[in-house]
């Protein structure tokens, strides 16, 4: 071959050229495949798809169920699960027998009702593991994981086609209420959780950090949710003997790493007109929260679950919220609190640093009298509660609304869809011309 022959397979003939070519039209032909999947941009959030796209199909593992609320997941189930399904997912909750009444579907919901052994160490790994089998022979296009214990799972779907996700909402391992085994187990559900899903969710940048360092992996980064609350007036305040911006908040879950018996510590020492009001219940901690209800008083109250207009009403009235945790993930009750344009106080642990900002107040965690000190200041300044509560609702509008969360969890969904229907096509050595009309079979 001549030297001008040699030079003109060098430009226009070369492999690198033929593969980048390639490249550009199998992913020309997997955007172009039909899903139905919403590309959920702002100004048609809640526009629907077309009707000769397939539903893309989900199902989520890891929580309670619907209707109660017990924890984050719970929420995570209805306020997400609902946003999907009202724009065209066909979303399915597996659900404790024990803990959702037997519906077909809640608010767009599927539901799939299962049991489980009702221990305090066996009850989500069963359900998980029931919820899984049934997941496996189920028409789901992602199975979605939530919390470390279930993603000890997360493998099996993928043996049956299925794209699966994994959320971590914090590193349950560390909370207080395990023992040795069973935090063990947790932290072998953190590894699988890095290692098993097609994709790791984290909830904060804290979390993401750490998976970084500690697996070489990296993670999607979601955060919670909430949404914005304007102050609620009505009964309920009365009836417990509060005023609007006369008490102290704290809801949650009440377990030894929530500290709420640091918070009623510090309190106690507090000269102040101001009640102090918690709200939650039990996580498998009925001595814990036998010791936090002998420290009621005329100014300490302490309540159990609040729902609806309670909630709503306890919530935005509140003069400051206060969430004094060892560990967290995202708090959804801070961000509630931050919503509502409460001001919020909480121990600085990173991933509540990370929330706030400059739009609260942090103290040392575990230091009662940093607590108190803090307390004592904010409680004093009435104005300065008010500008730093509208701070952090701004805050809030700006990074963590659930349209925001569903629109990235979306994305995330539909990468995955696309990128395993691209690579299913490819495998199976079906011709360019056939890759596209495969995409859109498969899923």
């Amino acid at each position: 071959m001549g030297e001008a022959g040699r030079e003109l397979v060098r430009t226009r003939h070369s492999q690198e050229k033929h593969f980048f070519a390639l490249e550009k039209i199998y992913e020309e032909l997997a955007d172009a495949a039909k899903f139905r999947i919403r590309a959920f941009t702002k100004p048609s959030l809640h526009a629907r798809v077309r009707s000769d796209e397939r539903t893309l199909k989900v199902g989520f593992i890891g929580g309670r169920g619907v209707v109660g609320k017990y924890s984050g997941i719970e929420t995570y189930y209805e306020e997400v699960g609902s946003r999907l399904a009202a724009v065209g997912y066909e979303v399915t909750a597996y659900c404790r027998s024990h803990f959702t009444p037997a519906i077909a579907k809640h608010r767009g919901i599927r539901i799939v009702r299962l049991p489980t052994i009702r221990t305090k160490h066996l009850e989500t790994l069963v359900h998980s593991l029931l919820s899984t089998v049934h997941a496996c022979f189920a028409d789901y296009d992602v199975v979605h994981y939530h919390t470390l214990g279930p993603s000890i799972f997360a493998l099996l779907p993928r043996s049956f086609g299925k794209t699966t996700v994994v959320s971590v909402q914090g590193l349950d391992w560390k909370r207080k209420k395990w023992g040795k085994i069973a935090r063990l187990v947790l932290k072998f559900g953190e590894w699988c959780s890095a290692r098993f899903p097609a994709e790791c969710v984290v909830v904060s940048q804290t979390l993401r950090g750490y998976y970084r360092l500690q697996y070489g992996k990296e993670c999607a980064y979601i955060p919670n949710g909430t949404h914005l609350r304007n102050q609620c007036r009505g009964h309920y305040l009365r009836a417990l003997g509060l005023e609007p911006d006369g008490y102290v908040l704290f809801l949650g879950r009440f377990t030894p790493e929530k500290n709420c018996h640091l918070l009623i510590e510090a309190f106690e020492k507090l000269n102040t007109p101001m009640k102090l009001l918690l709200g939650g219940g039990s996580s498998h901690t009925d001595d814990y929260v036998a010791e936090l209800r002998k420290r009621e008083s005329d100014r300490i109250k302490i309540l159990d679950w609040l729902a609806g207009e309670a909630l709503e009403e306890v919530l935005t009235n509140a003069a400051l919220f206060v969430l004094p945790s060892d560990m967290e993930g995202m708090s959804l009750a801070l961000l509630d609190a931050m919503g509502a344009g409460v001001c919020v106080l909480a121990s600085d642990v990173p991933e509540n640093v990370e929330a706030i900002r400059d739009a609260g107040f942090t103290f040392k965690a575990g230091d009662v009298r940093d607590l108190q000190q803090v307390m004592e200041f904010v409680l004093s300044h009435p104005t300065l509660r008010e500008n730093v509560g509208r701070k952090a609702k701004v805050r809030v509008r700006e990074n963590y609304l659930w349209e925001t969360v569903v629109e990235q969890t979306s994305s995330v969904y539909k990468a995955l869809v696309v990128s395993r229907a691209r690579v299913a096509g490819l495998r199976s050595g079906k011709s360019l011309a056939r890759v596209g009309t495969s995409l859109h079979r498969n899923g």
